[in-house]
């Protein structure tokens, strides 16, 4: 039996359309449980006169990309091999076929499907999916509410998990050699320490970081004095520690790049840092720079003194300076043309080659090292160097907004958690970024995005130019006038649109200069 497919042994009826089922339940959506699914889809064969003789169960599987789900690629295998004893797909609904970000993905499964001869019906959807303009229409604006939520979830789950770092909390992941992660409540009592593979069972529980064994504690300090004191290299303290048959905190032999990794986490000092890599909505991992990290310093119980810990950073510095922009670039280059492929773990592992850190730190950003010797990843990454430059012009615009409406004797209440304005306690302002997105022929769009949870009054658009790197012009939106969630605007728009648009933000500082004000809504 092949993986996540399901036989239904019983008599069959010859005069039934045959169909398979697809059932699909992410791990963080258990109202959509498999069997829930399941029962509908029945419902809808016993009332249309279709008898289910196959089921493809993906349990436990995201919907945003097709990799590691297994049985809608068997499922389309199947279809398109021949083998398939049945021709007709029932689905719960559109976004169990999958959370795909790019909406034509997910209508381009379908179609291989529909190509081979199968119909797709999604049994809890108010359509018919025969490809009339109108199911055609709904499909798309289906898929992209589908991808969507994923995207606003991801922001939302993001925030919190920064909110938890600077509370002090450790966010994923192992605890690393040396220290060990232990559970605490609500009130931060210690409950208990956490083995490997074990997670917290209680919502309001937390994780926190703390010194391990007494063993591992020297061996981390001794690690350092190898750097420090002996001058050794990362691997060479990586082959004494294996002599010495120490395995890692997960059972492994050392290396290159899990001694460099000891050498240089401020997790050692106490420090909880996260968002050193991306790897949001199943893209590829990214190495973000030090500017881009959330930091909560004095977190947790420091195991290595803090001048050792400075101390060894000053020498991987000083060890960085001694490459010109020549040599490194001549470096990356000579290992993208021995491996044909870079990655940040193939240069941390690599002998004789500088860190990751150190092409972030010399040159912007690794991707731009990678531009330089040639190598284009998978991924266009233009957009992450603009979101960089996003991230330090949002809270400079909040700032200069605020300090003007103080400036001209108006009251302003920030959020410091959602940067949330309250004006002179008469009206809320949103202030969002939109990004300007070049679509050909000299054709340019901005998308604003409304932060619907906060309600705020106004949301005050700043449009940013072609470039991306200043400011074009500014829509202010009153939330009685503009409900839905998203606006998209192009270089010229309707008078509905346009008659919200103002050059500067005199007339938002206008407002807050009234003595008294109506609230908006």
């Amino acid at each position: 039996m092949r993986q996540g497919q399901t036989d239904h042994v019983g008599k069959e009826s010859p005069n039934l359309a045959r169909a398979a089922e697809y059932v699909r339940m992410s791990t963080d959506h258990q109202q959509y449980s498999t069997e829930n699914q399941s029962d509908r889809i029945r419902e809808y064969a016993a009332l249309h006169g279709i008898e289910i003789v196959r089921t493809y169960i993906d349990a436990g599987k995201s919907g945003l990309r097709i990799n590691e789900r297994a049985a809608l690629q068997q499922m389309i295998q199947d279809v398109e091999s021949g083998s398939a004893d049945f021709t007709i797909i029932l689905v719960y609904d559109i976004s169990r076929w999958g959370r795909f970000q790019d909406a034509d993905e997910s209508a381009f499964y379908e179609h291989r499907c529909k190509r081979a001869g199968f119909r797709v019906i999604y049994c809890a959807e108010q359509f018919e999916n025969d490809g009339s303009p109108i199911s055609t229409i709904v499909k798309g604006v289906k898929r992209a509410m589908a991808g969507e939520y994923s995207r606003e979830l991801s922001a939302k789950v993001f925030a919190g998990q920064c909110r938890l770092i600077e509370l002090g909390y450790r966010q994923g992941g192992p605890a690393g050699y040396g220290l060990r992660r232990v559970l605490v409540d609500q009130n931060g009592a210690i409950k208990v320490e956490l083995a490997r593979g074990e997670y917290k069972s209680l919502q309001t529980d937390r994780v926190i970081l703390k010194p391990g064994p007494h063993d591992e504690i020297q061996i981390v300090n001794l690690l350092y004095r190898w750097f420090i004191d002996d001058g050794l290299t990362e691997s060479e303290i990586a082959g004494r520690l294996n002599g010495m048959a120490i395995c890692t905190d997960l059972g492994r032999e050392w290396t290159r790049g899990t001694v460099h990794e000891v050498l240089t986490n401020e997790k050692y000092i106490g420090h909880n840092v996260y968002n050193r890599i991306s790897f949001k909505l199943k893209k590829l991992r990214v190495e973000n720079t030090p500017d881009m990290w959330i930091k909560k310093e004095g977190a947790f119980e420091p195991i290595v003194p803090l001048n050792i810990f400075y101390t060894a950073q000053g020498i991987i510095q000083a060890r960085a300076r001694r490459y010109t922009d020549e040599e490194l670039i001549a470096r990356l280059r000579s290992l993208y043309q021995s491996r044909g492929f870079l990655s940040g773990l193939i240069i941390n592992e690599t002998d004789g080659m500088p860190s990751t850190s150190i092409y972030a730190h010399r040159f912007g950003s690794l991707i731009r090292a990678y531009q330089m010797v040639g190598f284009t990843p998978d991924r266009d990454y233009r957009y992450l160097e603009i979101n960089r430059f996003l991230r330090r012009l949002h809270p400079e615009i909040v700032r200069q907004t605020e300090n003007q409406i103080n400036g001209l004797g108006g009251i302003v209440r920030r959020d410091p958690a959602t940067d949330l304005l309250e004006i002179n306690d008469e009206f809320s302002i949103s202030l969002v970024l939109a990004r300007c997105r070049i679509l050909g022929c000299d054709r340019h769009n901005w998308k604003v995005r409304f932060d619907t949870s906060l309600a705020p009054d106004i949301t005050v658009a700043v449009r940013l130019d072609q470039t991306n790197q200043a400011a074009l012009d500014y829509y202010l939106l009153p939330r009685l006038d503009f409900g839905r969630p998203r606006i998209s605007l192009a270089e010229l728009n309707p008078v509905e649109f346009d008659s919200y648009r103002f050059d500067s933000l005199d007339y938002l500082y206008g407002m807050a200069q009234r003595t008294r004000l109506r609230r908006i809504a």
